[in-house]
């Protein structure tokens, strides 16, 4: 049977493989209770009492019974019967092992992690987790007492996988895993990496949740999710903390997000995080929805919802870098498992986080299914991937010497590359219709180009030059916006060269920048003016659109996660005119091909007015396809009305004012041309028709060209 010194090592924790001497075998059974004082082997018909074994171990061995059950006698004199985990065969297959270990498993979490499921009859909680350099890693709970001794789990040899079947359990249950570490230490106890339930915070550990029970209702959303994403439509983004939007009637929000006509609603990152105040960006449970907003059949309900008002959901996805908390992915054996060993790889300056070691396969693959899993489990639309200038440059924040070059020498991280790129295959091949956008802020060349000619494959790319280019000369006092056209003009150099997406961020409206509202120079009428003349100059530029929550209708305030929007300040007029502008900019967007058909071409595009310099008048044309009607966008950019200001227009006729910024409506002036202009026979730069207009202070107008 078993060997005192393999008792000893079991009691000790120390044992390397427990089910080579635990449970049944042609000797008898052999089992491990920590705080029994008496058990026994039971059936239906017979009993027989296990010997403690060398003194006051808790290591006990005796007759095997058929259909054997457990029944213990606790120092405390209760008295209970259960099964033993360590009859029970092995979950996993050879297939699974090896699909981890190459990095290639794409449903990570039906392998590992924990599940609950009926194993050879027995319901109970399988657990699984990848720990190559543990010495013992063991599943505790309350249902040992937190005691690692209790349930040490069946390494599953050269995998790195560890796994236990526990009888009984079932879902609701807390636990995480003790693990002795390569260098025979015990280490913090660690939250599953694979968890789909966690704890709320501040509580680390994770919850034995299920999947698979939520039945949907979006099956008119997913068939027709690949042309509501084509590259050719329009896509409007309300982006949103959940957390923050508005405490109480939360619920409203989808509702809210469709009447005012936005495209899609993007979540600030739902995976499970320790701290409130990194937003979501710093998770530990990748795999859990933060149990702040619910459950994962919760936030599968909120997704449906949205799909069934015609609206898809993104998620900010934070594949990046991962925090130090000790419960967390950090030396997760012992080793630098996740992390890399040298901080000048595996520590991030700007946020005092550790970053993933890409070029190990098992780490960038438990990535890559993640991505899977929230697009296949949560029927997400996409992902708006964090910080990909950090992940694919290993100088980013660093000073010379403080980065290690890459085997050219160079500053490209080509693991991190290869992740990225097979990522974004993987996502095409299994995710018919997906949206995938990059954060992205240095000039990287080809981040939405396709993988196979050497790019990122991502679809969109935010164009952080456009928006910090775009908010400085907004930001301007009218008076010196003459001096910085440059800012307004210099976007277009390189618009073409990827496919971009407009962001005013979450990151654009915190940390002292104020609100979008608050960056507008003047009092608060030229505020309202200039912010209403923002974004209308935003929905006429080429590109998807992506606005934070509270600026379409100008909070005054600096966006604070521990609060809720200013709701109250929609009964100013100038104010709620805002949110009215958002909802006819977002209706002409979706309503006119013009403004997004072609959006992504340089066809779409032409500068009709852009050397009037000292006034700050500025027009473009937008195109859609033949036959579609022409828009032409005209901006006045200072406070001075303009009377009898001649605009090139490309085509000659009636053209319809549908859209003023400076409308009645939006609470303006009402100033503009009674609803149409004519054009006339006057030539003007390279156009043969031109018109007079009416260009009231701080003010976009759109013409669009009638074809009655």
């Amino acid at each position: 049977m078993i060997t005192e010194s393999e008792a000893r090592a079991l009691a000790a924790g120390k044992h390397p493989d427990p089910f080579r001497v635990l449970g049944p075998s042609e000797d008898g059974l052999v089992v491990l209770i920590p705080g029994a004082q008496k058990v026994w082997a039971v059936n239906s018909t017979d009993q027989s009492e296990l010997t403690q074994l060398w003194g006051d171990l808790p290591v006990f061995s005796g007759q095997l019974l058929p259909y054997y059950k457990l029944r213990i006698q606790w120092v405390s004199g209760w008295v209970d019967e259960r099964e033993d985990p360590y009859r029970f065969s092995p979950v996993l297959g050879a297939v699974d092992e090896y699909l981890v270990g190459e990095g290639r498993h794409e449903s990570l979490w039906t392998t590992l992690g924990s599940h609950p499921m009926t194993h050879e009859g027995v319901q109970g909680v399988h657990f699984a987790v990848w720990a190559p350099n543990a010495r013992r890693v063991s599943v505790v709970g309350a249902f040992n007492h937190w005691n690692g001794i209790a349930h040490p789990m069946r390494p599953r040899g050269s995998s790195g996988i560890w796994e236990l079947f526990i009888p009984g359990l079932g879902e609701g249950e807390i636990y995480k895993y003790e693990i002795l570490g390569a260098h025979d230490q015990v280490l913090p106890l660690k939250a599953d990496p694979v968890a789909i339930g966690a704890q709320l915070p501040p509580e680390t550990a994770s919850v034995v949740r299920s999947l698979g029970r939520y039945k949907w209702s979006d099956e008119q959303w997913l068939a027709t999710r690949s042309q509501a994403q084509a590259l050719d439509a329009p896509v409007s983004i309300y982006e949103v903390h959940l957390e923050s939007w508005r405490k109480e009637g939360w619920q409203n929000l989808i509702d809210y997000v469709a009447d005012l006509g936005f495209t899609h609603i993007e979540v600030l990152p739902i995976t499970e995080h320790p701290f409130g105040g990194s937003w979501g960006y710093q998770p530990v449970g990748m795999y859990a929805p933060t149990s702040r907003l619910g459950t994962p059949e919760d936030f599968q309900a909120f997704v449906d919802c949205a799909h069934q008002r015609g609206l898809g959901v993104l998620a900010d996805w934070v594949p990046g870098h991962f925090p130090t908390d000790a419960h967390g992915l950090g030396e997760f054996d012992g080793t630098a498992l996740y992390e890399h060993q040298n901080p000048q790889e595996g520590f991030h300056p700007d946020w005092n986080t550790l970053i993933y070691n890409y070029g190990r396969p098992e780490v960038a693959g438990h990535l890559r299914s993640n991505a899977l899993y929230w697009l296949q489990e949560y029927h997400l639309d996409g992902l708006r991937v964090d910080a990909v200038a950090s992940i694919i440059h290993r100088d980013y924040s660093r000073e010379p010497g403080q980065w290690v070059p890459n085997k050219d020498g160079g500053n490209e991280n080509y693991e991190a590359i290869d992740f990225i790129q097979s990522t974004n295959d993987a996502i095409a091949r299994t995710v018919e219709g997906a949206m995938m956008v990059a954060e992205e802020s240095t000039t990287f060349p080809g981040v939405t180009r396709e993988t196979q000619h050497g790019g990122l494959g991502f679809d969109y790319k935010w164009n952080m030059g456009w928006m910090n280019d775009s908010l400085k000369y907004f930001g301007l006092d009218p008076i010196y916006r003459k001096h910085h056209s440059n800012l307004l003009t210099f976007g277009f150099t390189y618009l073409f060269s990827e496919r971009f997406m407009l962001p005013i961020s979450h990151d654009e409206v915190v940390h002292g920048k104020g609100s979008l509202y608050g960056r507008m120079p003047g009092d608060h009428a030229a505020k309202l003016g200039n912010l209403k003349a923002f974004l209308a100059y935003m929905w006429a530029y080429p590109g998807k659109k992506l606005l934070f929550m509270g600026q379409e209708f100008g909070q005054p305030r600096e966006w604070d996660y521990r609060g809720e929007l200013q709701w109250d300040i929609l009964t100013d007029p100038g104010h709620a005119g805002v949110l009215e502008l958002v909802r006819d900019l977002n209706a002409l967007y979706r309503n006119q091909p013009a403004l997004h058909r072609r959006e992504m071409t340089p066809e779409g595009f032409q500068w009709l007015l852009v050397d009037s310099i000292d006034e700050q008048v500025y027009a473009w044309l937008r195109r859609g396809a033949l036959g579609d009607p022409h828009i032409v966008v005209v901006m006045n950019l200072t406070p001075v009305e303009r009377e009898g200001f001649r605009v090139p227009f490309p085509l000659a006729g009636r053209w319809v004012e549908a859209l003023n910024t400076d409308s009645s409506h939006y609470h303006g002036g009402n100033r503009g041309h009674d609803g149409a202009i004519e054009t006339e026979p006057v030539p003007m730069g390279n156009e043969a028709q031109s018109a007079l207009l009416t260009l009231p202070p701080l003010s976009v107008i759109y013409f669009v060209e009638d074809q009655s």
